[in-house]
This record gives structure tokens, C-alpha cells and sequence, in this order.
């Protein structure tokens, strides 16, 4: 309760502050760029249906975050960046991790939300998640990142199951001239970015970037330092060609390395690099298509802790991907818009085993085919029915089959209801079908894959209403049903290492249950200089063991999830080159567990702010406050001694453009 008054008492000065204030001329550089409530509705997205629509029109959960709300939030890393996104649950766990899902199963490997950056998949098949802390890149060359919530395997493919994350960079045309930024404070305590755009030659134009940032260890619940600080370096290069009007040529790459600390076991590293290429060509006017390629390496060690039956060691992760995209866009008649697809990818991991913990074959190569076709058809002009379906073929399962079928309805302008009906899957990771822990040289193997360990399954239905209710209010919802089915889970292996021990536990795939829910969002225009957004989401979530069936952890290890969440996030122009954003947000009770045990992270409110002064128009002077409302809260982990708990931070920050 007092978390809550402490909440609302801030968000209730603030608004008197700003009410004080909306009324006075302003004439800053920030009020000029930013996005009426019409031109959001307006925007185009690409990752509903892989070509430009308005986002008003699209049959999907879908939010977009803008490069200015990125700008104007504060936010100095992609997770943070993602708090934007109403329809994700994120939780931070410690100074340089994150828990991030969509629709519910946010546990610590978190498996079904896909994550691309410009079409390249960051997920690692490892245990097919996403490992935030080496995913960074310069915010001001963010374009928008599209956040859907909900199957999107029909385009994307597998691992697509909650939902799908597409971060987009701007065009080297678009980033010009000389960028540099700097600035520190208490937890990120130095921090600098550099970028240089120009031309090569008539319509081919290129940047460079260089950045580098260190962030502060956190706590533990006593206030002791957690040991748990991190740093990152990298750069990278992109080059953008219009060689004619049908022929658009991309190539951009990127190269990274960085170190975490960690509490107990000392310190990870990380590396990588990448260099993806497209080219994109209009056949005729009613057809187009594009062809990618790219290759991906990254490298990372982990220390592992010591087991009773094993010491602490270092297990390390090499991992090379090739991939290739072939897709074509095109329109039969007037009633028909097709897209369809082929792709490759071939990925080779190396892994070097620790006693505590190793993957049996240490090397693995992986061949992926897959093809997809999806076809929207016009049945009115206010009506339009889509189906796809997408086959993809990888060596744990064999083939496995993803369709989906879109119904939208545009009853009356600006107004728009949809419904979907779609399968998707999580085919197995080496977590899942290749671990040993720990190693079978040991003597007494405690958890191992399961060799026959099938794809879990989701069937979703969904039902949405997007509107623009007057220039100035907008508002989405979303509601959702899905069915699970093979979900993971663990039972002792019939042929037990030792005899009259339940060990090893295997992972197994005797877990079904359902989710349901809805997520709310709305925006509102209250002055010309101000805007208002609202979000909430709910999710209720039943996963039990099938009949006859065991599970280790009693169908508790695959969520961790908040049942409620609610954010406020205010964008205003106070006059005289000044300009004031806040985020407050509240996240109901996470239930996590430690086996069977069922722990608790408390609910919490906690506010963001960000107040900026533009002495000219091509500088910024900003300082940033993050979780204002506590000295310190825990987001994520089981109540114990090692767990971390996040601090009140803040830091000042200056961006200049020549």
C-alpha cells in the first residue's frame, strides 16, 4: 500500500507540474518531432505481414515503438528501450541481464519470443532465448522496434510462438554528418557513442559507429554490493545503395565484446560479429521481391558454480550461423496480395564443457530448410481474409507445419476488428535434447535432454479492435486464448544412474495447460505539446501435468509471470527548449519457483523520468532518473540470499549532431 501511495503521490505531483506548465509557447526542437496521435495510427510496419501497411490496418497485436519515444524515454539499452512495449513482460534480474516474454512463460530461459535486428535472428540455439546483455547498438540509429504479441511462426518460423520482436535501423541516409554522445552517472557511470554518416557516390551512402558503456554493479536484499557489474564495446558500419528505381542494395555489419560479473561464480565474456547483406528488387508494379544472406558468430563463457558432484568451471559456447532469404511480393488481380518464401540456415556450435555442467555432442551442426506462402484476399473492401502457412524441416523433429488464418474488418473509418487462429512451435533446443549436468564423468548425472524430446505446441485464438476515436485519442485490445501442448517438464530417467536414486531427471514434454488474457493500450493528445499513453495487460495462466504423468518441478518452472501489469507514460514540452518525459509502471505479484517450491517478488509501482534542454537544435542536454520510487526493489528470482535487487539510479547525458 505504501508502494502504491508512493506511486500515484508521484505520478499526481507530476501531472500538476506539467498542467502548470502546457500552457506556455514552446518552440523547441523536440515539439517538432513528435508524432501526433493521427500519424502513430498512420505508421508503416513490416512484420505482420513482411510488406509496408499502416499500422491502423493491420490484423494483429501489434505496437510500435518510435525512435522518439526511444529518444525521449531516457533509455540507454535495448531491454530498457522495450519497457516502451506494453504487450511484453520484462523483468530486470540483475545489473546486465533481463527476463523478457510476450503472453506469459518469462522464466529464466525464456523460449518463445523470437527477437530480429533488421531481419537477423538473435536467438540462440542453445536454448532458443536471447541473451540480452550482448545485444546493444546505438539508440539514435534505432528507427522503431515492431512488438507483436502472439503466434507469428507463419512468416517467421519456429521459436515465433509468443511472439515476435523486430528492431529496425535507420537508412545510412538517414544518419548523416557527425553524432556523438556522452555522459555518466551511478549505475551507468560512463558511457559514449560516435557515428559518422556520409556519401561513397551519388546515391550510395554509408556510417560508421563506434560505442562503449559501463554499468555499476547492483545489490543484494541487505544492500551489499552484488558483484554483478558489466561493460561493452562495439562498432559497426552500413551502407545503403539506390542503384536505379527498382534496386535498393544493404550491407551492414558489426563487430562486439564485452564482460559481466557475477556473484558467485566470476566473470562471463562475450564477442561476436556479423555482416548481412540485401538486395531488394521491383520486378513490375505489381511485384517485388528481396534476397538476404548473412553470417553470425558469437562466443560466450560462462562460469559455472560448484555441485556436490562436480567443481565450479567455465563452459564455453561457439557458435557460427549461416542464413539465406529469398521472398517475393506479389499482386494477382484486385483481390489477391501473395507473399512467399524460401530459406536456409546452417549453424555450426562448438561447446567447451565444464564438470558442472556440458552438452553431449560438444559439436553440433544443424541444416533448417523452410518455405512459406501467405495469401490475403479481398472479400469486400472493408473486408479481407488471410491464410499461410509456413513448413519448416530441422534434424531434432523432421517437418513440422505452422498456419495461421486472419480475418479483418473495417467496419467504419479508422476503425478496425480482426481475429486470428494460428499454430506455432518451439522446436527443441540443446538444453532440451543434448544436456548433461553434470557431466557423465562425474559419476552421477543429476539432469540430462531427452533424446526423444519433442516441438511444444501452441494453438492461439485471438480477437482485436483498433481505433481512432478523434484526432486526439487512439486506443488498441487485444484478447488471446492458447493452447499449450508438450510443453517441458521433468521426470526421472527409467534407467537411473544409480539404483534406488530418481536420477537422471530428463526433460520431457508432459506439460498442457492454457493462457488467457488481453492488453489495452491508448493514446491520448491532451494539448498540442503534450501526449498521454496508457497500457494494461492481464494474463491468467493454467499449466498442469497431463494424467499419469510426473513432473519434477509440479508444471512451475516454465512461468513466471505477472497475472496484471499497468503503465502511464507522459511526453511534454514545457516551453523554452525544454522538454519533460515520465513512465510510471506497476507489476503485479511474480510467483517463481526453485523446484517445487513457489517463491514470490512482491508487486511494485516505480517512475522513470527524463528532463531535457535543446540550447540549440542540434544539442541535447538531458539527466535521467530510473526507479525513482525505491533506493532499491527486486524485479525477478527467487527469494534468497543471492538475490539481486535493483537500484535508484541516475545519470546526464549530451548528444550533439553536426
Amino acid at each position: 500500500m505504501r508502494a502504491a501511495q508512493l506511486g500515484w503521490m508521484s505520478a499526481a505531483a507530476f501531472l500538476a507540474l506539467t498542467i502548470a506548465r502546457a500552457d506556455e509557447p514552446s518552440e523547441s526542437a523536440a515539439e517538432l518531432k513528435k508524432l501526433s496521435v493521427e500519424e502513430l495510427m498512420g505508421l508503416e510496419v513490416t512484420s505482420v505481414s513482411k510488406r509496408p501497411e499502416k499500422l491502423a490496418a493491420t490484423a494483429s497485436a501489434i505496437q510500435v515503438i518510435t525512435h522518439d519515444e526511444i529518444q525521449e524515454s531516457g533509455a540507454q539499452s535495448l531491454p530498457e528501450a522495450l519497457r516502451l512495449a506494453d504487450n511484453l513482460q520484462l523483468a530486470q534480474k540483475n545489473s546486465h541481464d533481463w527476463a523478457i516474454s510476450a503472453r506469459g512463460f518469462n522464466t529464466s530461459l525464456s523460449n518463445k519470443l523470437l527477437v530480429l535486428v533488421d531481419g537477423r535472428s538473435v536467438y540462440t540455439p542453445l536454448y532458443s532465448g536471447v541473451f540480452w546483455n550482448a545485444q546493444d547498438y546505438p539508440l539514435a540509429d534505432l528507427d522503431r522496434i515492431e512488438v507483436i504479441s502472439g503466434p507469428g511462426s507463419t512468416l517467421w518460423g519456429a521459436n515465433a510462438v509468443n511472439g515476435v520482436i523486430n528492431i529496425t535501423t535507420k537508412s545510412a541516409s538517414n544518419t548523416q554528418g557527425l553524432y556523438l554522445e556522452g555522459g555518466g552517472g551511478s549505475h551507468w557511470q560512463d558511457f559514449g557513442t560516435v557515428r559518422y554518416g556520409g556519401m561513397l557516390a551519388p546515391n550510395v551512402y554509408f556510417r560508421i559507429y563506434g560505442k562503449y558503456f559501463e554499468g555499476d554493479a547492483e545489490v543484494l536484499a541487505g544492500g551489499e554490493r552484488a558483484h554483478d557489474a558489466w561493460r561493452q564495446g562495439r562498432g559497426g558500419f552500413r551502407i545503403d545503395a539506390q542503384r536505379s528505381s527498382d534496386d535498393t542494395l544493404t550491407l551492414q555489419g558489426d563487430l562486439y565484446g564485452g564482460s559481466g560479473d557475477h556473484t558467485a561464480t566470476g566473470e562471463l565474456r562475450f564477442s561476436g560479429g556479423n555482416i548481412l547483406g540485401r538486395w531488394s528488387h521491383t520486378l513490375t508494379q505489381d511485384s517485388d521481391m528481396s534476397l538476404q544472406t548473412y553470417f553470425d558468430r558469437t562466443h560466450i563463457s560462462l562460469p559455472t558454480a560448484a555441485m556436490a558432484f562436480a567443481p565450479a568451471g567455465v563452459i564455453a559456447d561457439d557458435l557460427n550461423t549461416y542464413d539465406v532469404d529469398f521472398q517475393h511480393h506479389l499482386r494477382m488481380g484486385e483481390r489477391h496480395r501473395v507473399v512467399w518464401g524460401l530459406g536456409y540456415r546452417l549453424t555450426h556450435d562448438v561447446v567447451s564443457n565444464a564438470l558442472s555442467l556440458s552438452f553431449f555432442p560438444p559439436t553440433l551442426t544443424q541444416n533448417l530448410f523452410s518455405g512459406f506462402v501467405q495469401d490475403e484476399v479481398m472479400l469486400r473492401p472493408e473486408v479481407f481474409f488471410t491464410a499461410g502457412t509456413k513448413l519448416e524441416h530441422n534434424d531434432y523433429t523432421g517437418y513440422e507445419v505452422e498456419p495461421s488464418v486472419r480475418l479483418l474488418w473495417i467496419p467504419a473509418l479508422n476503425q478496425t476488428l480482426w481475429s486470428a487462429v494460428s499454430r506455432a512451435v518451439r522446436t527443441p533446443s540443446r538444453i532440451d535434447h543434448d544436456l548433461a549436468e553434470p557431466a557423465p564423468s562425474t559419476g552421477l548425472v543429476l539432469l540430462q535432454g531427452g533424446s526423444g524430446f519433442k516441438s511444444e505446441t501452441v494453438v492461439a485464438y485471438e480477437l482485436g479492435y483498433r481505433a481512432q476515436v478523434s484526432t486526439k485519442l487512439a486506443t488498441s485490445l487485444s484478447t488471446f486464448y492458447n493452447r499449450y501442448d508438450h510443453v517441458r517438464s521433468t521426470a526421472p530417467s527409467p534407467e537411473p544412474t544409480i539404483p534406488g536414486l530418481p536420477f537422471p531427471l530428463v526433460f520431457q514434454n508432459d506439460l498442457e495447460g492454457h493462457t488467457y488474457g488481453l492488453e489495452l493500450s491508448t493514446d491520448y493528445q491532451l494539448l498540442p505539446a503534450w501526449r498521454l499513453h496508457a497500457g494494461y495487460t492481464l494474463l491468467k495462466e493454467d499449466l498442469h501435468v497431463k494424467a499419469g504423468r510426473f513432473d519434477f518441478s509440479d508444471a512451475h518452472n516454465e512461468t513466471a509471470d505477472p497475472q496484471q501489469q499497468f503503465s502511464l507514460r507522459s511526453a511534454l514540452d514545457l516551453g523554452r527548449n525544454l522538454d519533460v518525459s515520465t513512465a510510471l509502471r506497476w507489476v503485479d505479484t511474480l510467483h517463481i519457483n526453485n523446484a517445487a517450491v513457489v517463491g514470490i517478488v512482491p508487486s511494485y509501482f516505480e517512475l522513470n523520468a527524463r528532463l531535457g534542454w535543446h540550447p540549440t537544435p542540434k544539442i541535447e542536454l538531458s539527466v535521467v532518473g530510473e526507479n525513482l520510487l525505491h533506493a532499491q526493489h527486486p524485479e525477478y528470482g527467487f527469494p534468497d540470499p543471492s538475490r539481486v535487487e535493483i537500484r535508484r539510479s541516475l545519470f546526464g547525458r549530451i548528444q550533439c549532431q553536426f
